[in-house]
């Protein structure tokens, strides 16, 4: 199955956060299927709904060696984020081309709904919490360079620019 393409920043889906779902239904399951298409094609290691232009707090992360391995998360949330941060150099299919080194913290406790519609809370350690910030943070209608200084940020988006046309 093909997945519906990824949405171009600036779209409005991208600076706006996302809507609650509310209740796991096989309409949500065959939208997590979609989107762990989409991120595997990239090839990515996770992806958020709204990056398909879906309003819908829904994301995917799969960080595994071997694939097949993707967390589903409907609702996602940080309850607890370590000191100690992790240096990754991130980027999106959202804006091609260009990537930068983001710090964020090197685990977190994620609260969210899974597949069967039940809450669960789960630790996330290196890339696969680095991951799952980036997609809570797509859901909360940010980037991942809207981490970055204005002026580290603004030069990455000139460069998109030129390089996207």
């Amino acid at each position: 199955m093909a997945h519906r393409p990824f949405v171009m920043w600036p779209h409005r889906s991208l600076r706006t956060p996302a809507a609650p779902v509310e209740a796991i239904t096989d309409d949500i399951r065959a939208i997590w299927t979609e989107m762990v298409e989409a991120m595997d094609a990239m090839p990515g290691v996770g992806l958020a709904a709204v990056q398909l232009g879906i309003d819908l707090r829904l994301a995917v992360v799969d960080c595994s060696d071997e694939r097949g391995k993707a967390v589903k998360m409907a609702n996602p949330e940080v309850l607890h984020a370590s000191v100690q941060p992790r240096d990754h150099e991130e980027a999106s299919p959202n804006l091609p081309g260009v990537s930068a080194k983001v710090t964020r913290p090197r685990a977190v406790t994620v609260r969210f709904l899974n597949e069967r519609g039940e809450t669960e809370d789960r630790d996330f350690v290196g890339l696969w919490a680095t991951s799952v910030q980036h997609q809570i943070d797509h859901l909360n209608g940010k980037m991942y360079f809207d981490n970055l200084s204005k002026v580290k940020r603004d030069m990455l988006i000139r460069k998109a620019k030129k390089l996207n046309g």
